[in-house]
C-alpha cells in the first residue's frame, strides 16, 4: 500500500482560495476600502515600472492589518522617479488599485504611469501638458496612474468607478487610468 505524502494544503492554494473569495464577495461591497473586511483575508497590490524596471507583488494587508515594512516599499516603489524623492502613500489608494485588479481578473501587473510627484515635478509636467492639475493628488501620494495591455481604459476605468471610492480619469488618447482616493468623481472618455 502506497500513501500519498502530497500536502492537502498549499500556501499558494490557500492565498489563491482567498482570493477567489474576495473576487466572488467584491461586486456585492460598494467601498474598496472596506470590500475586504472579513475573517481571514488579504489584499495584494501587483506592479512593474517601465521607468526604473523595479516590480513589486506583495501582500500589503493580512486580516485587518496592513503591513508597515509592505507599505513602506509601495512608499519607495510609487516614487518620484525622476527626483527620486517618496512619500507616504495614502492606504486607500493602493486599497482602489487592488480592488479594480482583482475585478478585472487579469494576472498581469499594473504598469505604473505615475505615482507621487513633488511640486517640482508636477510643475514641470503642467508646463508640458494642459490635463495635469496644479494641485494634483499625485502630490500628495494619493493619486496613480495605471495601464493594463490586457484590458482597455474603458475596462480599467469601469472597475475602478465601480469601487465608489475617489476620483477615476479615463485618457483613452495616452491608454491610461487615473485613480485616486478624493472625492468620489470621474472624468474623461
Amino acid at each position: 500500500m502506497t500513501v500519498d505524502k502530497t500536502p492537502l494544503l498549499t500556501r499558494r492554494g490557500i492565498l489563491g482560495a482567498f482570493a477567489a473569495t474576495a473576487l466572488v464577495s467584491a461586486p456585492v461591497y460598494a467601498n474598496a476600502t472596506g470590500f475586504l473586511r472579513g475573517g481571514g483575508d488579504i489584499r495584494r497590490i501587483r506592479m512593474f515600472s517601465g521607468r526604473t524596471g523595479e516590480r513589486i507583488d506583495m501582500i500589503y494587508w493580512i486580516e485587518g492589518e496592513y503591513i508597515p515594512d509592505a507599505l513602506t516599499e509601495v512608499n519607495h516603489f510609487m516614487r518620484d522617479w525622476r527626483r527620486d524623492e517618496a512619500t507616504n502613500i495614502d492606504a486607500r489608494n493602493i486599497d482602489i488599485m487592488a480592488a479594480a485588479h482583482n475585478l478585472l481578473d487579469v494576472d498581469e501587473p499594473y504598469m505604473l504611469l505615475s505615482g507621487y510627484r513633488s511640486p517640482q515635478t508636477n510643475a514641470m509636467l503642467r508646463r508640458r501638458s494642459s490635463g495635469v492639475a496644479r494641485n494634483s493628488l499625485h502630490m500628495q501620494g494619493k493619486a496613480a496612474d495605471l495601464r493594463l495591455q490586457s484590458r482597455s481604459v474603458g475596462q480599467m476605468a469601469r472597475a475602478a468607478i465601480s469601487c465608489n471610492a475617489g476620483g477615476v480619469g479615463r485618457y483613452s488618447r495616452s491608454n491610461f487610468v487615473h485613480m485616486d482616493c478624493g472625492q468620489i468623481r470621474n472624468w474623461g472618455s
